[in-house]
């Protein structure tokens, strides 16, 4: 079983088994309590699934696109859980999970375009672009994770999604869905996809007397 960690927008747990059924799933659409409640959301998912720690065969977590404060609560919680539990921890991106949900709810046609959104904050969004499931029942990513200006984002006939949380449930399935046919999982850097403001000095500042 899988225990999927994200909080690239709100904050969400789920413990997915490695056929892809949702055990457990727990959330919270606030985008700035992660760490006052990811403690709380993993405990409930596994109290809820029923399952010990030990029961666990690896982590996910999701990746982002995210903003850095909130994508690196979920990231860490998910490396340290895998450490202290002995469990590898298996990267994804978080848009992909809102393009399963979507897909696999009906939200969007299999199919279909569509243009999954996440709030960047400074007045930016996060956006990718999916055309339809491939054969392992995975959305296909065309275009991004990538940040724009509202206004600049694409404009096509594709379903638009705009995301307050990224479904831990499908996270848990796409991670499974990889696992299961030895696909490609995300890199291990965070999403962040903005300059950090913090910049390296040029040199030692000359100080007068």
């Amino acid at each position: 079983m899988l225990l999927a960690i994200d909080t690239s927008a709100g904050s969400s747990v789920a413990v997915v088994t490695l056929g892809g059924e949702v055990l457990a799933e727990r959330s919270s659409d606030d985008p700035m309590r992660h760490a006052e409640v990811i403690g709380t959301l993993i405990a409930g998912c596994l109290d809820d699934a029923g399952i010990e720690v030990t029961a666990l065969t690896g982590l996910v977590a999701g990746m982002g696109p995210g903003p850095f404060t909130g994508l690196r609560i979920g990231i860490a919680a998910s490396r340290s859980f895998g450490i202290g539990a002995g469990l590898p921890v298996h990267p994804v991106v978080s848009h992909d999970a809102i393009a399963l949900d979507a897909y696999r709810s009906g939200s969007a046609a299999p199919d279909a375009t569509l243009l999954v959104v996440t709030d960047a904050r400074r007045r930016e969004r996060y956006w990718t672009s999916y055309a339809g499931l491939d054969a392992a029942c995975l959305p296909v990513r065309v275009q991004g994770p990538a940040l724009a200006k509202p206004d600049e984002l694409p404009t096509s006939e594709s379903v638009r999604l705009d995301a307050l949380v990224v479904p831990a449930g499908a996270l848990g399935q796409v991670a499974a869905a990889l696992l299961a046919t030895d696909g490609a999982f995300a890199g291990e850097e965070p999403l962040y996809l903005r300059s950090p403001d913090v910049t390296m000095s040029a040199g030692a500042k000359r100080v007068t007397a």
